[in-house]
């Protein structure tokens, strides 16, 4: 008789693995995405930088251009002349006559220098104002601004030549230059300024220029004072209004530095941009594009893929659900048994006699349905067995013993975590109770458990006639007083409020409970509950005893204990209270 072919399992895994070879695909596409979005990203980065240098020259070689044009007013002989002819009259009456009759005079050496420029300033306004503040001329006379001493683009002009943007009397932006003026090229004290107010037109032409910007691009300028000087494409009026304190902001006035890269801009939207500092011009100049259009071509295709794999993924499901045809009948019997095994039925065997992989787990399925069915009856002898010894984990044994009983609570907790979320207040309970059981445990000490916002523990060495013990009390104390500084630094890292705590102890009887499911003792009694009440009496961060506890530590060296209250349990029972102090002289 022929033998039939024999389709083991490994030869079913052959096509399951070809299937898994799909995930390889997957992996595949997914780098190819990853590698796309580094490659368009290095791109809109060399874009950007192109477009930033390429802008911020041109502003730089527009406000140096604009400057060099109003110092032509400056080293202009006629215009020297005219302004120390008016600084040396003194006599207010005068002096305006005298302006009045030169104003002439001044417009027609500005007109000449205009016409010289090639009248390419767009001027608005041109002023010459005198050493001491005084205006001397003015191409458009305003009344009201007659003397700039206090004026700051007055008392800059002075010393440098410069170029800022600034708002006029109509909150249109204007660009205002400034120079100094010399008697002669020699002369370190500036005879006068001459300012000059023009539009932001050709400024405004290098900022609008949305080519290489895509649909989201923009480019703006900042001031020293982190502020937009130059209008917003996506805010309204937003110059000199508009703060800007962005990373490539600060970087560029901090450490003269440019920056290219991804950050939050202004309106808090994810964007690439570069940064350019004109630091000689107090500016800024931004190029950025939105985060979202630079990567949307490979959203795009990421969609197109998508659906692709969707396709792909369906063809699969398909054979897949063929092929695993031919390994679900054996499994089924598998799991049929196992859940006639879970309802108590261990007389169930499945029989399978194929000689593949599946074959010898039913095989070995079978053996142990007939070891539990074997141990069954085993485990039932020993039931009354493990009931009993459950009864004996829940008994638990007590006994008394002098102890040294603490309490360490906050001060005014309820008012400290009343602003907190319930996340912080649990970050804020559990710096205090782990850094204190720390200290605690690490010097003698036995913590309890903590009880709210408090932590009780006490000394078992102190069950004891010798002082040592409770020499160790006073110095596990100290310390937990001392640990303070290191919880508070911890709360503000997590920017928690910090805290104050008093510590109270006393010594006598307490009853020890000793519970045999748990690793930890519980103690109870009067010297526990006269513990906690005495803690009221503390002051923030000091420790205080009771009378029971100072009998048995007077006598210890470096210590100072201070009688501070008294405290009643009943009319006939009340003990003192003493405040713990290190010594802070020797004792003589």
């Amino acid at each position: 008789m022929r033998k039939p072919i024999l389709v083991t399992l490994d030869k079913k895994l052959v096509t399951l693995v070809m299937l898994v070879s799909l995930i390889g695909i997957g992996i595949t596409i997914a780098l190819s995405f990853h590698y796309g979005n580094i490659i368009i990203e290095e791109r809109i980065i060399d874009q950007l930088t192109s477009e930033s240098t390429i802008r911020g020259d041109s502003l730089n070689s527009l406000l140096t251009s604009k400057i060099q044009q109003v110092q032509v007013i400056s080293t202009d002989p006629m215009i020297r002349n005219l302004i120390n002819e008016l600084n040396a009259i003194e006599d207010d009456s005068v002096f305006d006559t005298r302006v009045a009759e030169r104003r002439i005079d001044f417009l027609i050496q500005i007109q000449a220098i205009e016409i010289s420029i090639g009248g390419a300033f767009d001027l608005e306004n041109v002023e010459i104002v005198g050493r001491d503040g005084k205006r001397l001329f003015a191409l458009i006379n305003t009344p009201d601004e007659k003397n700039f001493e206090s004026d700051p683009v007055f008392r800059k002009g002075l010393g440098i030549s410069f170029a800022e943007f600034t708002t006029g009397n109509d909150d249109k932006r204007k660009l205002v230059v400034a120079t100094p003026i010399f008697s002669s090229p020699r002369d370190v004290n500036a005879i006068g300024v001459a300012i000059v107010t023009a539009s932001t037109q050709s400024v405004d032409q290098v900022l609008l220029n949305r080519q290489g910007l895509g649909k989201t691009g923009e480019s703006y300028l900042v001031n020293s004072d982190r502020v937009l000087v130059s209008e917003s494409r996506f805010i309204e009026n937003a110059a000199f209004k508009q703060k800007i304190d962005t990373h490539p902001v600060e970087l560029c006035f901090d450490s003269n530095q440019n920056y290219v890269g991804q950050y939050t801009d202004y309106r808090g939207t994810i964007v690439f941009g570069a940064s350019y500092c004109l630091i000689g011009s107090g500016l800024t100049l931004l190029v950025e594009i939105d985060d979202e259009e630079v990567f949307e071509p490979v959203s795009t295709l990421r969609e197109r893929v998508a659906l692709l794999g969707i396709v792909i993924t369906i063809t699969v499901g398909v054979v897949a659900y063929f092929l695993s045809k031919s390994l679900s009948i054996p499994l089924i019997m598998l799991q049929r048994a196992a859940n006639r095994i879970t309802s108590g039925d261990f007389n169930v065997r499945t029989n399978i006699r194929t000689d593949d992989e599946i074959g010898q787990l039913s095989r070995s399925f079978d053996q142990m349905a007939e070891k539990i069915q074997e141990s069954l009856l085993k485990i039932k002898e020993r039931e009354e067995i493990i009931k009993q010894q459950k009864d004996i984990l829940l008994q638990f044994s007590e006994h008394s013993s002098n102890y040294c009983v603490c309490f360490v609570d906050i001060v005014g907790s309820t008012r400290l975590t009343s602003k907190l979320t319930d996340l912080q207040t649990s970050k804020f309970y559990s710096i205090f109770l782990n850094s204190l059981a720390t200290v605690i445990t690490k010097n003698g000490g036995v913590v309890v458990k903590n009880i709210g916002d408090a932590l009780l523990y006490y000394f078992p060495k102190t069950d004891v006639d010798d002082v040592a013990p409770f020499e160790d009390m006073l110095k596990c104390c100290m310390r937990v007083l001392d640990a303070r500084e290191i919880i508070n630094n911890s709360l503000r890292e997590e920017s928690l409020p910090e805290i104050s705590y008093k510590i109270s102890a006393t010594y006598g009887p307490v009853r020890v409970a000793i519970i045999a499911t748990s690793a930890i003792d519980d103690i109870f009694g009067a010297t526990v509950n006269a513990c906690s009440k005495i803690n009221s009496l503390a002051k923030p961060n000091t420790m205080i005893i009771g009378e029971s506890l100072y009998k048995k530590v007077k006598g210890v060296k470096g210590y100072v204990f201070e009688k501070t209250a008294s405290y009643s349990i009943d009319v006939e029972n009340k003990f003192d209270v003493y405040e713990v102090k290190l010594e802070t002289t020797p004792r003589i």
